[in-house]
């Protein structure tokens, strides 16, 4: 477990200063963190490092990390669980030396006063872009940076494009430092294997867009009425929909019943509806679009909107109804034959293989599993998360425990495909793959850097991202790699900036 060259110079750069790491997923944030963690107890013995992770199974993923490769006897561990009665937890802080716990449990905790950050000499964030606003995180710093007179660490494969909120998590956590490293950093490029990235674009078909067109043609007058309301400004985007959405909403709680904001909430409501149909025949199929609309038609019954009450009444709306169903049954996105034809030309030729495929959808995840299934020598699996959405008849969660399984299960080979939504992204302590898939092409740096950290560790590796010509899953890939360019530059802006206060702060103790 020796330290590489970039991870000692994290981790000297982190003895001195709180610091904020940006490494891709499988470079080693958490050995970085063993070793800050060991050379903070052994600076100082009596104290203690709390480490924090998102979720459970990430907590626990990193104490067994720590208890495999640290010297047996050298710290006494615990893991904190909102299964743990925070009684217990109290006695257990008092002689631990290193906790791992999520922020919700260590949150609870310092609100009963039953625990005190007072002699922690170190606090670990891991997936320390969540360090936002009003998340538990954010609250266990602050008390930290009150209580305690230790170092901060915090880790990330992304924070995001967005300078504001990059500011936000290191004000939030007292940053001093930031070190980034990404695949072609000078000092990395020794450790990592080739990464071979493949786009595979497919044509939109001429049968989908039979049904894409009328849908269009009620998203383009719902937007329209909305510009003509004087509600919406600029171009109509997904994020600008959703916000329009929620800042009526919250007129309308306050007392505004104005018939202005009533039809404003009802127009967008549907624009954003539809906006989502379009964007499932574009980038998923007639599958998850049908059970979309399926869902929609179950709202109308049970009189739960009257927002798709408008919608299917619409002609155009059951024009494109028509059309949908004359191809149920019979084809799918061309995405997935593409998908059929990847997995099945590699499994052949190395039987070993195993393949994580990523779709935005659960009903894409699904289909996708089923298709995969259907292909000699391929074991695959659904793999989403606990939460149960959609009207899907195949569609549901997955527990905590059932997730493990199934990676006990990649783990040893019976199973070689996962099809995963976005839970395969981050944390869980999933095995390298030879190949990473992107169904689509998604618009978030952060989820993109992550997906992609899943291959290309320890041998070399392929990530493969399908899309559909002249949709928007192009604008989604270009968005994407725009982001990741103003995330770097923006660290790199950002570090320099910390420098230069640190050589002023120096000046001004010298003039002294």
């Amino acid at each position: 477990m020796e330290l590489r060259d970039y991870q000692d110079n994290i981790v000297e750069t982190a003895k001195k200063y709180n610091t904020l790491v940006v490494l891709p997923t499988g470079m080693g944030k958490t050995l970085i963190a063993l070793y800050l963690a060991k050379a903070c107890l052994e600076d100082n013995p009596k104290s203690k490092v709390l480490f924090l992770a998102p979720t459970k199974p990430l907590a626990e993923q990193h104490f067994n990390y720590f208890e495999k490769n640290l010297p047996e006897l050298y710290a006494e561990m615990q893991l904190f669980t909102g299964k743990v009665e925070s009684e217990k937890r109290k006695n257990l802080w008092n002689y631990a030396d290193i906790i791992f716990s999520t922020p919700q449990c260590i949150a609870n905790d310092l609100k009963k006063n039953k625990i005190s950050l007072e002699n922690v000499s170190l606090l670990i964030e891991d997936e320390c872009h969540r360090c936002l606003k009003n998340y538990d995180y954010t609250y266990v710093a602050k008390k930290f940076i009150e209580q305690a007179n230790g170092r901060i660490l915090g880790l990330t494969a992304s924070p995001g494009s967005d300078k504001s909120i990059i500011n936000e998590i290191c004000k939030n956590l007292n940053i001093e430092k930031i070190e980034v490293r990404h695949r072609k950093s000078i000092d990395v490029a020794p450790y990592i294997q080739e990464l071979k990235i493949e786009i595979i674009k497919v044509d939109f078909p001429e049968e989908f867009k039979k049904i894409k067109n009328p849908l269009k043609e009620i998203y383009d007058k719902k937007i329209e009425e909305l510009k003509n309301r004087q509600l919406l400004f600029g171009n109509a985007t997904k994020t600008r929909l959703i916000e329009l959405q929620m800042k009526l909403g919250r007129q309308l709680t306050s007392g505004n019943n104005h018939f202005n904001v009533l039809r404003g909430l009802s127009v967008c409501a549907q624009a954003i509806k539809i906006n989502h149909a379009v964007e499932l025949i574009e980038t998923q199929g007639i599958t998850p679009l049908n059970n979309y609309i399926q869902s929609i038609f179950e709202q109308a019954r049970k009189n739960q909107s009257k927002a798709v009450s408008q919608i299917i009444k619409s002609p155009q709306f059951t024009s494109a109804y028509i059309e949908l169903s004359k191809f149920l049954g019979k084809i799918e996105h061309p995405k997935l034959d593409k998908l059929n034809e990847i997995i099945k030309k590699d499994i052949e030729l190395n039987p070993k293989s195993r393949f994580i495929v990523f779709a935005q959808y659960r009903d894409s995840v699904v289909m996708i599993n089923k298709a995969l299934n259907k292909i000699p020598g391929i074991r695959a699996k659904v793999f989403v998360g606990q939460t149960k959405k959609g009207a899907g008849k195949d569609e549901t969660g997955l527990s905590q425990k059932e997730q493990q399984q199934i990676i006990n299960e990649f783990k040893s080979g019976e199973v070689n495909v996962l099809t995963s939504t976005s839970i395969g992204e981050e944390g869980l302590d999933l095995p390298e793959v030879n190949c990473v898939i992107f169904y689509e092409p998604i618009p978030s740096a952060i989820r993109t850097i992550q997906r992609t950290g899943r291959t290309a560790r320890s041998k070399p590796g392929k990530l493969i991202i399908l899309m559909t010509k002249a949709t928007r899953d192009e604008s989604s890939y270009w968005s994407s790699v725009n982001k990741e360019k103003k995330m770097y530059s923006a660290l790199d802006k950002m570090d320099k900036n910390f420098d230069k206060n640190e050589e002023k702060t120096l000046g001004d103790f010298d003039n002294q």
